[in-house]
């Protein structure tokens, strides 16, 4: 294998796999990058068994050579190493050769690396995901998506399936749900041309997915997605993401989200992040995170907080609506701010049931999303 390649490509494919290398593999392959040189251009490949990404350097690109190929051939190059290196040569252009043994010789102006490389035959094969299940999103949107709820998965190993995303399409409604048991995040959106798909308990992790999002471009290109029996494809222009489904079935989540509430109250987003993020210091100063709100009976809101050793911090906040009874309830303040850092809203309902039963909150905007935080029973 012999190539000279633009440094900016070759740098930019290998930041994309390089978040499939895993530091607590213990098999020695996969803590490498497999390069695969042909005429039409270099294909970048790195996998942790649970997800794995290709990305493909064209030979050109709009009539500027990126790649010139004087020899094909393929090397795995240990990852640490070579992620690194790359970034940190002094010339725009570098050049690459492998020779017996897979002795690797890469030089960049006056810098000369050799490099032990290994077998390319070892590294596994890529799954082979064929699934008639396929769809297509803007790449903003699934971004959005993963954001919206995606603070909502579990940390806990115990229960692998609640460390995932859920997603389910029908009707041509695509919902992504994330719960942790102490709250839930939902977020949907209605996708065009997919009635006719369907799939339910597709279950993927959520580190997975906020990786994925990382690689997503800014400018608004189309994913395509493709779900097979146990494996996710995503397509986004010259990259390639495979992930597992994680096993198991995730649980009815549909039961706690109430119909009917006692009290709602619609607000303005932003003021009601400010007061619960002043309150929050307190609480978070009693390392129990607990905020307490209150209705008024002028039909305002009041946000307290207190702590032993500091004091006492409220505030009243003006409510844009207010329907139905009179309410007191104490909650997390870092599970709602999480919530509001990602409402895109400038104003959200908050819905309640009674003091110990769940708190909604809803967007009024089009996302189509909802949250759900379980309440504190506290003394007073």
């Amino acid at each position: 294998m012999k190539i000279s390649i633009l440094k900016n490509e070759l740098n930019e494919s290998i930041q994309h796999v390089s978040k499939a290398i895993s530091s607590r593999t213990t098999i020695p392959i996969l803590t490498g990058i497999k390069l695969e040189v042909s005429y039409q251009g270099v294909t970048l490949t790195a996998s942790d068994t649970d997800i794995s990404i290709q990305s493909f350097i064209p030979a050109e690109n709009d009539s500027t050579q990126i790649v010139k190929v004087e020899q094909p051939g393929s090397v795995v190059l240990p990852a640490k190493f070579f992620v690194e290196i790359i970034k940190k040569l002094p010339s725009t252009e570098i050049h690459m050769e492998v020779k017996e043994g897979f002795q690797t010789f890469i030089s960049s102006g006056a810098t000369e690396i050799q490099m032990v490389g290994l077998d390319p035959e070892e590294f596994p094969v890529l799954p082979n995901v064929e699934g008639n299940e396929t769809i297509s999103l803007p790449g903003d949107l699934l971004k959005n998506m993963i954001k919206q709820t995606a603070f909502s998965i579990s940390t806990q190993e115990t229960t692998p399936i609640l460390t995932g995303i859920l997603w389910n399409l029908s009707d041509g409604e695509f919902k992504f749900t994330a719960t942790d048991r102490h709250r839930l995040a939902t977020r949907a959106a209605k996708l065009e041309g997919t009635e006719d798909v369907r799939f339910t308990n597709v279950v993927i992790a959520g580190k997975t997915l906020n990786e994925l999002s990382k690689i997503i471009p800014d400018q608004n290109m189309l994913v395509d997605i493709v779900v097979a029996d146990n494996q996710v494809l995503f397509k986004l222009d010259r990259v390639l993401f495979y992930t597992r489904i994680l096993d198991g079935v995730y649980p009815d989540t549909s039961r706690i989200i109430p119909s009917v509430y006692k009290t709602e109250l619609t607000l303005e987003t932003k003021k009601l992040s400010e007061s619960i993020d002043r309150a929050y210091l307190l609480s978070r100063e009693e390392k129990t995170n607990i905020v307490r709100l209150q209705t008024l009976e002028h039909g305002g809101i009041e946000i307290s907080s207190s702590s032993s050793e500091l004091g006492k911090v409220r505030e009243e906040l003006e409510v844009i609506d207010f329907k139905g009874e009179a309410l007191k309830i104490s909650f997390n303040s870092k599970y709602m701010l999480d919530v509001l850092k990602v409402v895109d809203s400038e104003q959200l309902t908050i819905a309640f049931t009674g003091m110990m039963s769940p708190i909604i909150l809803k967007p009024l905007d089009a996302s189509k999303a909802l949250y759900v935080i379980l309440p504190y029973r506290t003394t007073n």
